[in-house]
């Protein structure tokens, strides 16, 4: 035997939500002073407002930005933790996958900017690829892109932040075709020239906030030096993505504030990217 309880019917005079009229509700939104039940209440600094008057100041009040048009956000750096589980999951496929497959595809050399063997994607793949001999290669990168994407992307918003580590990479694959011949092939890869980039960009901008950067200045030298001693070590893709870095963080500071700041920043990004496409097509024509 089942008891069945009925549905309670507001009588005349009793306050209803507006969002559920079969719903009595005896607490009133502080903004509007409407009644609000239990499922559309939102605390408030006092007392409760209701879930409209919430969305309506959500849309009236303007998205807090960072002196480069980012958006503040509290929390984790996700871009970064996004960039190095992509490395992190190529370098599982590297092992997983046998005959140094994924590295043959993803890998840059500068003989792939020929027109016979054409791959220029290749010129942002090979950022997410890393040495399998040599565990350090993927592990000090990665340990430097958390520390600088900290700082970073917080300051540039993570699609800023995403846009100048990116073509840094395409950056760096750039001065590796300018100062490596086409033959014998010599690949690189490796996420170390788009980090050089972070370093660049974070060094324009240190600059022009008027902060110290001494101690960046030294990073950068003497990561430039082990470059040069240690062999191996593809210090043309540094220097490459230093310098787009450098370029990239430029537009990002020196840009003014106000309205048009986006759109100013993607136009500056875009000649950026199409001086590194020039110096490309430059370098392949004369080859």
């Amino acid at each position: 035997m089942s008891y069945g309880i009925p549905a309670v019917e507001p009588s005349a005079g009793v306050p209803v939500c507006p969002r559920h009229p079969d719903r009595p509700s005896y607490v009133r939104c502080q903004r509007c002073g409407r009644p609000a039940c239990p499922e559309c209440q939102r605390a408030a600094a006092v007392g409760f407002q209701c879930i409209d008057c919430v969305n309506e100041l959500k849309r009236s009040t303007p998205t807090p930005r960072s002196a480069y048009g980012g958006t503040l956000r509290s929390g984790r750096p996700v871009a970064t933790y996004l960039i190095i589980g992509l490395c992190v999951l190529v370098y599982a496929l590297q092992w997983l996958i046998p005959g140094g497959v994924v590295e043959s595809q993803l890998a840059f050399a500068s003989v792939f900017m020929e027109p016979q063997d054409f791959e220029p994607w290749r010129m942002l793949t090979s950022a997410f690829v890393h040495s399998q001999g040599f565990i350090l290669h993927i592990g000090l990168n990665m340990y430097m892109l958390w520390i600088f994407g900290q700082v970073l992307e917080p300051v540039l918003g993570r699609i800023r932040f995403l846009a100048v580590y990116l073509l840094s990479a395409i950056g760096g694959s750039v001065g590796f075709l300018l100062l490596t011949p086409f033959s014998p092939p010599v690949f690189v890869e490796g996420a170390s020239g788009a980090i050089f980039g972070l370093f660049g960009a974070l060094l324009v901008i240190q600059a022009r906030r008027g902060g110290d950067t001494r101690q960046l200045w030294i990073l950068i030298v003497i990561n430039g030096v082990i470059g040069f001693v240690i062999p191996g070590i593809a210090w043309q893709a540094h220097l490459g993505g230093l310098v787009t870095g450098a370029l990239s963080g430029a537009v990002m500071a020196l840009t003014p504030r106000g309205p048009r700041q986006a759109v100013l920043q993607t136009a500056g990004m875009v000649i950026v990217a199409v001086l590194l496409v020039a110096v490309t097509a430059l370098r392949i024509t004369a080859s």
